[in-house]
Formats: C-alpha cells, sequence, structure tokens
C-alpha cells in the first residue's frame, strides 16, 4: 500500500492505494471520474511507501524503535492513455498480488478499460530509508531489568474464503 499526497482545491490529501512498479515507474489506477486522479495530473504528489518488520524495545522509552523500509517519491503523474500500454500494466499489477492470475481471468471489456485511469510516476526523484538491528541503549541503562529487544513483524497471508457461488474451489497455489 502506498499514500499518495497531493493538493485539491486549496487543500492538502493523503490517499492510501494500490501501487505497482515496472521499470522505473509507479503506476496507480482507479475510476476515470477519479479527482484525485486528475488532481495528480495538474499538480506535484508526493507518494510514500513503507513496511514495519519489526518493533524494537529498549530499556528506556526514548530508545524504542522500529525496524523498516520506507520509499519517498516525488514528482508529477502522467496518463497511461495507450490502451496496450494500459493492458500491460494493469496485467502487471494483478500477477503482482497472484502470480499467473491474469491469465486465468475473464479478457477486461472496453467498457471496463474506458472507466479505468492508469497513471504512472517516473521514480526519478525518490530516496529509501532503512532501520535494521536490535537496540540502542546507553550504557547506562544495559542492567536495568525489563525485557529488551526485537519483536519481529511479519505480513503473511490467511486462509482464503471462497465465495459460495465460485465455480472453483479450491484456492490456487502462488505461482
Amino acid at each position: 500500500m502506498c499514500h499518495v499526497s497531493f493538493t485539491l482545491d486549496g487543500t492538502v490529501h493523503a490517499m492510501p492505494t494500490a501501487h505497482w512498479r515496472v521499470g522505473d515507474y509507479l503506476y496507480i489506477h482507479g475510476a476515470r471520474a477519479s479527482r484525485m486522479l486528475k488532481a495528480l495530473t495538474d499538480s506535484d504528489a508526493c507518494v510514500t511507501l513503507a513496511q514495519v518488520d519489526g518493533l524494537v524495545l529498549a530499556r528506556s522509552a526514548f530508545h524504542h524503535s522500529m525496524n523498516f523500509r520506507s520509499v519517498v517519491a516525488y514528482g508529477r503523474f502522467e496518463r497511461v492513455d495507450d490502451d496496450a500500454h494500459k493492458l500491460d500494466t494493469m496485467k502487471a499489477f494483478i500477477d503482482k498480488v497472484a502470480p499467473g492470475r491474469w491469465a486465468s481471468l475473464r479478457p477486461v471489456s472496453d467498457k471496463e478499460l474506458n472507466a479505468t485511469t492508469v497513471l504512472r510516476l517516473k521514480l526519478s526523484e525518490a530516496s529509501a530509508k532503512i532501520r535494521s538491528g536490535g537496540v540502542k541503549d546507553d550504557e547506562a541503562d544495559l542492567t536495568w531489568p525489563v525485557w529488551a529487544g526485537v519483536l519481529p513483524l511479519a505480513f503473511t497471508p490467511g486462509t482464503p474464503i471462497t465465495e459460495s457461488d465460485s465455480q472453483v474451489a479450491d484456492f490456487p497455489p502462488p505461482g
């Protein structure tokens, strides 16, 4: 998940949205009528992505932290108007979510394609930040009698819940 920050009608907004990357571009999509997507082509935006990998629990509140990976990108989004390019990037998105799934889906209709806006942001101005490792307590705190260490966090999928009217009962294994 990424958060896209932009200005619309003089007000700052930050919206969570799905994203995917192909080469040097970050892509997002939405409904053709979306005010956010229109605003993103009219002015600069800031996109942030972050993943928390663990909680760093120190002996002092001041030294608590998180292990994480993050990226911040700046720029102006551009519309992807070429239908073949739109389809190629939408395939990349679906196959990012569930590898190989695009090939098994009903083809996208012209109506669906026309109702969808795909935007891309060239990743020419971006910065990454990573924090990893353990606790960095002051030496004077090392004898304080409290647990100190890293509580790892991980994102894992749960058990699939099949729709009652699904024509296929088994969830396909990842590609």
